[in-house]
């Protein structure tokens, strides 16, 4: 059912998508799908549960949060190529759905939540609460490269996203009251200061 309502939005348009079209177009019954999916918004939101799903299903106690954040907002963006055409058709209909607009955000935001948990980042407290915005904003500043990219591999999205992801680690450190020396000072014989970074990704704005 989501791969033909993606199909039929890549085609037809978002707005013009109707569930059973899409079940008509996946041979599934329309009673079934009508108890799966009562509306466009409802597979919308399942697709992303899904995503979620398999993004959490590949997550590693190895290596850094930032590795681990990587690894998995990838997962979700392979999971979305086969289906990107159909996506960016929803995601332009946006405007023209405020209601369904807030409910994605209020979703992706979800999503982002559940990644940084995985990830083994807080995301309680109002501190927690500006980590979650800014994965949400690192997510949605990469989502403009995989609109573009055409290529079998991401491999311009997963340029975006190491670079998103490399600039928010270093807004967090300086949010954190870490610094960087500069050459002189590393140079006048003072002893350097212990480097700790704060793993939590903030990204830039």
């Amino acid at each position: 059912m989501i791969s033909a309502s993606f199909a039929i939005a890549a085609k037809d348009g978002w707005i013009s998508l109707s569930i059973p079209a899409a079940a008509r177009e996946a041979g599934v019954p329309l009673a079934e799908a009508r108890a799966r999916f009562p509306s466009k918004r409802a597979l919308a939101l399942r697709f992303g549960t899904m995503l979620d799903q398999r993004a959490l299903a590949i997550v590693s106690e190895d290596g850094t949060v930032r590795d681990r954040l990587f690894d998995m907002l990838m997962e979700r963006y392979e999971a979305m190529r086969p289906h990107r055409a159909g996506i960016i058709s929803l995601l332009r209909s946006l405007p023209f759905d405020p209601c369904f607009a807030v409910e994605m955000a209020c979703a992706t935001r979800r999503s982002m939540r559940w990644m940084l948990d995985a990830a083994g980042v807080p995301t309680g407290g109002p501190r927690g609460a500006l980590r979650v915005t800014g994965l949400v904003m690192v997510w949605t500043w990469v989502m403009r490269a995989f609109e573009r990219d055409e290529s079998e591999d991401l491999s311009a999205t997963m340029a975006a996203l190491d670079k998103a992801l490399g600039r928010a680690d270093e807004l967090a450190r300086f949010l954190a009251g870490e610094r960087v020396r500069t050459t002189d000072e590393d140079t006048s014989g003072e002893e350097s200061e212990p480097f700790e970074p704060d793993p939590s990704p903030v990204p830039e704005v």
